[in-house]
């Protein structure tokens, strides 16, 4: 897919768009409001966040404009508590929120697309155009959105061509060879029907070098298009369909490294390529019926997910092994929402059922080649078998050979779940339970051979073949209540609340290379006369689980000029998922669960408008520790628990001017700062980042429908490191951009 097939389809359309004058970005969702009908509304919320008892930060289309918000990770720092850090490639998608999230598997955030779930974290990580509105909810929503929401639920809103008609189109250029281009046509036939088409092309050279063979480390080739179908053929029904493709062609997993003596960062090298490739689709099609008081809402969609990751997994300008992982995803999902609709009753309620089918093949191929060979099988086997054996030594005779890892991954889920609020005056008391059933399982075709030859026993190459066929599965149902009370005053509102989460189990695919080569050395060992070591290795992982107590409150401030929000939390997690590598040599890596952990923290922010000056604000903090962690080797217990930021920070002011002659109408001046540290690294706490700050700006010029923007981020050039991992008994880091700048010029018709 790429922007030959996508633009000219696009601006073909054009000249049949009939327009409507907009004057500002703010004013870009003013027009053929429908009076009956949400046309771009959260399903299980009502109002502002603002009003809600919860701690969330919501980004209109100015801020989110202003911000230069352009993939889902453009959202860290810029709410409290909330990192997502920028390493590895598009299918890393690790958030981390309040102390909890993890590296791999199940993502700790959801993440709603105009109202359909996101069910494949490989899928988070695409690129926003036209995006209307994005609300981060903070703390488990469990209640109303089920798994993998326990640190919270990120919503995103796409413009709707009921409330805008026209088109928009936008050029960027930047450092590093980046060229983005977007256009959007939204148009409205009729009264009741409205369509629009949107594409996206971005590009990039990025900004590290492989100094290996002096190619672009994280080069990167991004395309996406969506159409949307609105149509209220009655005063009573509504129906939305949203389809969007991405498309992901990139190299990735820039990591260099790092000598834990000195401190010191080398540069990215190596050898083997390291590359990721996805194509994604995601169809959501949300119906309404109002009837009466109550109104029926049904949300189903189907996603689709191609992709393929390549990568040296030893990082080296050596060749020790590699790993191809290739995974083809289909999945449904299907959930039915029946909500009260009169507003003026005391007692509001919503119930509702969701469920979801997921079937993905996966291929996971481990290539050893000579060094690896030589240094992780040779050389470790003669060792051991030397006791045995003084003098032998262990020779294959292949340069390379493969470890095959071949998987199916069907997965299912069912829930109910209600929640009822009832007005006492000045307070709002919510209940409300949910049942989520969830079933997983493998079946699984691995095998391996080569062949060998041991001094000691004779002088020919012996052939050694390895296989593992089998099945595993995983069921668990959950329990998660909430409840809250909130109490709203003329200045705003204070709430309490206590909320449970949780985030899926599942099973480990990426040990199996490492299950297999122990079965290859227990096979091989058992032809030679000896006894094996066996494994205890795991398979399957529980699913994460989470107590969430919060207080906090809303304020309204100077005539409404200040609005700050306030949150102080205690959460008690269960069975925290933790990424841990094998002992030793081994190339895989698995999910475990830490026994028990805690944190607690506090946010605060702040938003200041007074003419044409704005001012944002943010601050969270978190103490993240472990409670119970013992993996038989090491007690980790009382150490913090690693990837979670301690501090959070980000500070944004702009200034508009208005000039009433000229050809210029206005000019904006803008400078944002966000900071996070402590961040450590690992369990035992040996490793870490300090804190460090990161400055941006950007200076606008506006002519009537066109914008001018000359951006940076990162100005001050600051050297930090988002990313910390041992492999094979190396360190390895990835750098976080350097200096970022560019030059965009939209315009809106």
């Amino acid at each position: 897919m790429g922007a030959s097939l996508f633009f000219p389809i696009l601006f073909a359309a054009l000249p049949a768009v009939g327009t409507l004058p907009v004057d500002d970005a703010d004013s870009v969702a003013s027009y053929h409001q429908l009076p009956s009908i949400e046309v771009t509304a959260p399903l299980k919320q009502r109002g502002e966040l603002f009003d809600q008892p919860i701690a969330g930060t919501s980004f209109n289309m100015v801020r989110i404009d202003a911000e230069r918000i352009e993939t889902q990770k453009d959202f860290s720092l810029a709410s409290p508590n909330l990192y997502l850090p920028d390493y590895g490639s598009r299918m890393t998608s690790s958030i981390y929120v309040r102390g909890i999230g993890a590296r791999m598997e199940q993502p700790s955030m959801g993440l709603y697309l105009d109202n359909v779930p996101i069910l494949n974290k490989n899928n988070y990580e695409f690129d926003f155009y036209d995006v209307r509105r994005a609300d981060i909810l903070r703390g488990p929503q469990g209640t109303l959105y089920g798994r993998n929401s326990i640190g919270g639920v990120i919503n995103i809103f796409t413009l709707s061509p009921l409330e805008y008609q026209g088109v928009r189109a936008y050029a960027g250029y930047g450092n590093g060879n980046t060229a983005d281009v977007r256009a959007s046509v939204y148009r409205r036939p009729t009264e009741r029907f409205g369509w629009s088409l949107s594409a996206s092309h971005h590009s990039s050279d990025g900004y590290f070098s492989n100094v290996y063979d002096g190619s672009h480390a994280d080069r990167m080739l991004s395309e996406g298009v969506r159409t949307r179908l609105q149509w209220q053929p009655t005063g009573r029904l509504f129906i939305d369909n949203t389809l969007s493709f991405n498309y992901v062609d990139q190299k990735g997993f820039a990591y260099a490294y790092y000598d834990t003596q000195t401190g010191t960062t080398g540069e990215v090298n190596h050898n083997d390529p390291c590359k990721y490739y996805r194509t994604g689709m995601v169809n959501g099609t949300t119906v309404r019926y109002d009837a009466g008081r109550v109104r029926l809402q049904s949300v189903t969609s189907y996603q689709y997910m191609d992709d393929r990751m390549t990568m040296d997994q030893d990082f080296l300008p050596v060749s020790m092994f590699t790993l191809v992982q290739a995974q083809r995803e289909h999945a449904l999902t299907q959930e039915l929402l029946l909500r009260s609709l009169d507003d003026n009753r005391r007692w509001q309620w919503l119930t509702g059922a969701f469920g979801f089918y997921r079937h993905n093949r996966m291929n996971a191929p481990v290539t050893f080649k000579r060094d690896g060979i030589e240094t992780l099988i040779e050389g470790n086997a003669t060792a051991g078998l030397q006791m045995v054996y003084p003098g032998s030594e262990l020779h294959i005779r292949e340069d390379e050979f493969e470890i095959s890892s071949r998987f199916r991954l069907p997965s299912y889920g069912v829930a109910a779940f209600h929640q009822s609020s009832y007005d006492i005056g000045r307070w709002r008391l919510t209940a409300g339970v949910r049942l989520d059933y969830e079933h997983v399982g493998m079946t699984y075709d691995n095998g391996g051979e080569f062949h060998y030859l041991f001094t000691a026993t004779g002088s020919d190459y012996t052939r050694l073949k390895s296989e593992m066929h089998g099945h595993e599965r995983l069921s668990y149902l959950e329990v998660l209540p909430r409840f809250t009370a909130m109490y709203s005053f003329p200045l705003g509102n204070a709430y309490a609340t206590v909320t449970r989460g949780y985030k899926a189990g599942g099973i480990n695919t990426q040990i199996f290379s490492d299950i297999l080569q122990n079965k290859m050395t227990e096979d091989l060992v058992a032809e030679l006369g000896l006894k094996p070591a066996g494994n205890d290795m795991q398979i399957t992982y529980k699913p994460e689980s989470s107590w969430n107590y919060e207080a906090g409150a809303h304020l309204s401030l100077l005539d409404g000029r200040l609005r700050a929000a306030l949150a102080a939390f205690y959460i008690d997690c269960r069975n925290q998922q933790i990424t841990v590598f094998p002992a030793g040599q081994g190339t895989g890596r698995m999910m475990s669960n830490a026994g028990r952990s805690r944190s607690y923290g506090a946010e605060v922010s702040a938003a200041y408008s007074a003419g044409s000056f704005h001012f944002d604000a943010s601050y969270g903090f978190t103490d993240a520790q472990f409670v119970d962690y013992d993996d038989n080797k090491t007690d980790y217990s009382g150490n913090k628990v690693p990837y979670a930021p301690r501090n959070t920070a980000y500070v944004a002011g702009e200034y508009r001017y208005d000039i009433d002659r000229g050809p210029i109408d206005r000019v904006s001046l803008r400078v944002d700062w966000r900071g996070a540290g402590r961040i450590y690294w690992n369990e035992d706490n040996s490793a870490s980042q300090g804190f460090y700050g990161l400055l941006g700006g950007t200076v606008s010029l506006r002519a009537g429908r066109y914008t001018l923007d000359v951006w940076g981020r990162n100005l001050a050039g600051k050297s930090y490191n988002t990313f910390y991992f041992t492999s094979i008994g190396n360190t390895f880091v990835q750098k976080g951009k350097p200096r970022q700048y560019g030059v965009s010029l939209k315009f809106i018709l």
